[in-house]
C-alpha cells in the first residue's frame, strides 16, 4: 500500500536563464532563437516591477527559456560590449550620468529612450519587437508565443 505521506513534497522553481550578448552571438550559431533584450536601469521602479513580477511568473520563464535567449541590459553599465559585428561603450552625458550605446540601439523607440523597454530580435538581429513600459505577465507571454 502506497502512502501519500511518504511522496517528497516539494515546490521546483523554474529559473529564468539570463545571457550575455557575447554568449547569444555564440548560442545562436549551434541553435538559432529569437533574443528578447530586458533594457532598464536600476532606478527604474516599473523594470523592478517586472523583475519581481512578469520575470518571476512560471508561463513567461517557461517560454524565454524554451524558446528565446533573455538578455537583460543595464543602459547605465559601463561595460563594453561587442555585438553584431560592433563595440558599444557607455557614452557620459554629463558628470555620473549616461548611456550605454547598445540600450541606445535597442531601446531607441523614435528616438527616445525610455525604462523598461523590451526588444525582441529575430535570428537575423533585427528588430521585430519593441515595448517602451511595464508589461504584466499575460501580456509579456502573449507577445513572446506571437514572435518565437
Amino acid at each position: 500500500m502506497c502512502c501519500l505521506w511518504m511522496i517528497p513534497m516539494f515546490c521546483s522553481y523554474a529559473q529564468l536563464k539570463v545571457y550575455s550578448f557575447e554568449e547569444v552571438v555564440s548560442l545562436s550559431k549551434e541553435n538559432p532563437k529569437p533574443i528578447m533584450v530586458f533594457v532598464h536601469t536600476s532606478w527604474c521602479k516599473y523594470c523592478k516591477m517586472m523583475e519581481q513580477t512578469t520575470f518571476k511568473n512560471m508561463e513567461v520563464i517557461q517560454e524565454l527559456n524554451a524558446n528565446y535567449y533573455f538578455v537583460s541590459l543595464d543602459a547605465e553599465s559601463k561595460k563594453e560590449i561587442w555585438f553584431n559585428q560592433h563595440l558599444f561603450r557607455f557614452k557620459p552625458t554629463g558628470t555620473n550620468t549616461g548611456i550605454h550605446e547598445l540600450a541606445t540601439a535597442l531601446g531607441s523607440i523614435d528616438g527616445i529612450v525610455s525604462y523598461p523597454t523590451l526588444s525582441i530580435l529575430d535570428t537575423e538581429l533585427t528588430i521585430v519587437f519593441q515595448k517602451s513600459s511595464y508589461m504584466n505577465s499575460k501580456t509579456c507571454l502573449s507577445v513572446l508565443q506571437n514572435y518565437k
